[in-house]
């Protein structure tokens, strides 16, 4: 099937709130690469109904997982002006009426300073100089949905799904300095994140459990896109969301979700599903 077909499937399956088999269940030649081009088909057709991109979340950001998924970095979809937006006060509303099956990742977002994606380098940069890059860090949640039944699939699946990309809320942003750059080194590897229903814990987590660190992860974002033929550069005030810190977790309307750190000064984030 031509990639604008396919691309033109998973819309009318996000916008139908239908299920379609996943890509790499139907025989099809559909690769990577191939994802990517239809990525890159869902991009034109939202920035055709005049939506423009904001920035990328990141999937797939455990080397354990790559070696069973047969990976060699992680990959990324894209993220809209209508999908994005700040928590006022820590605290958002967040309408699922058009998701299918969402799911909810605490996660660290960055905002970038600077360009990224830009310069193929032999090896990613380290944590201290891939901070040098951003503007501020916030923790946030990803919302995230699929059109694949039972949430099965794999990595050309959650590429061409828009990544899988439903939302992203964030809290209030810490500020990234020269002064702070090595403390924040440390802390971003080390901090806990705690995952609240209700007021009740339903997860614990670690910067750790994202490629050792989420500035790691951004720094291996930063070669994937500078190694992949076509892939946009990321510009400076971009948005990334740098991979899920603990298991996702299905949610409904009336569920309240707030995620507290430890080891680091990040605001907590909290959401409302309606």
């Amino acid at each position: 099937m031509e990639t604008h077909h396919l691309a033109l499937e998973i819309a009318h399956a996000y916008a139908s709130r239908s299920m379609i088999a996943p890509l790499s269940s139907r025989g099809t030649d559909v690769d990577l690469d191939r994802a990517y081009e239809i990525q890159t088909e869902l991009v034109r057709m939202r920035r055709a109904e005049g939506h423009r991109t904001v920035g990328v979340k990141v999937g797939y950001a455990n080397k354990a997982v790559w070696r069973v998924m047969k990976l060699s970095t992680v990959v990324w979809g894209q993220m809209y002006d209508d999908t994005v937006r700040a928590a006022r006060g820590g605290a958002a509303d967040l309408p699922l009426a058009r998701m299918i099956q969402p799911k909810i990742e605490p996660e660290i977002v960055f905002k970038l300073s600077r360009p990224l994606g830009t310069e193929p380098l032999a090896s990613p940069r380290t944590a201290e100089e891939i901070l040098g890059f951003v503007e501020w860090i916030a923790l946030g949640f990803e919302i995230i949905d699929c059109p694949f039944p039972d949430w099965k699939f794999h990595p050309v699946d959650f590429v061409a799904a828009y990544g899988v990309h439903a939302g992203l809320v964030y809290s209030e942003p810490l500020a990234v300095t020269t002064a702070n750059i090595p403390h924040l080194v440390d802390e971003l590897a080390t901090f806990t994140v705690r995952l609240s229903k209700d007021g009740a814990l339903v997860a614990e987590g670690s910067g750790k459990n994202v490629l050792k660190s989420p500035a790691l992860s951004l720094a291996e974002l930063d070669q994937a896109i500078a190694h992949r033929s076509g892939a946009e550069p990321l510009a400076a005030g971009a948005l990334v969301s740098s991979g899920t810190l603990t298991d996702s977790k299905l949610i409904a309307p009336g569920d309240t979700w707030r995620a507290d750190v430890d080891g680091i000064a990040l605001a907590p984030a909290t959401v409302v599903c309606v």
